[in-house]
């Protein structure tokens, strides 16, 4: 049977960026979350060791930082009843980052019962936009 206390415990250890609740994905991109509400979480990642072969950031990379807040946040906005699952997420890469940390913002554009939805832009150090992403999550109930 699932214990929703480890939900519970594994919520609060990645709003805290906490290794527990990062994940390993996020641990090896080098993920370090700022803020994390509903209404509006921060995060920055290294562009070194997340290049692609040319030296930039990788695309993939990004939408791994995007998914991530856009999750947290619905994570967040579900908590305690629901669970959230990604169903969608696109991606519009605007300029390369090539040093440096990105920053991505997550603000919310639907916060509904069942479906809670991200828009989250990508900066790099200079304030300029690299991404856009929007991610959709469906909240499902927890006990199921």
């Amino acid at each position: 049977m699932h214990d929703t206390r480890d939900d519970d415990r594994l919520l609060s250890a990645f709003i805290a960026g906490e290794d527990e609740g990062m994940g390993a994905l996020n641990q090896k991109l080098g993920v370090k979350i700022l803020e994390a509400s509903a209404e509006r979480l921060v995060a920055t990642m290294p562009v070194e060791g997340n290049t692609q072969p040319y030296g930039l950031l990788h695309g993939g990379a990004s939408v791994v930082l995007a998914e991530s807040l856009g999750s947290l946040g619905s994570a967040i906005h579900a908590h305690p009843d629901r669970i959230s699952v990604g169903v969608d997420i696109n991606a519009t890469h605007h300029r390369a980052a090539t040093s440096g940390l990105v920053t991505g913002v997550a603000t919310p554009l639907h916060l509904g019962r069942s479906m809670a939805s991200y828009e989250v832009v990508i900066t790099d150090e200079q304030d300029r936009r690299v991404c856009t992403c929007r991610i959709t999550c469906a909240l499902l109930p927890k006990e199921r």
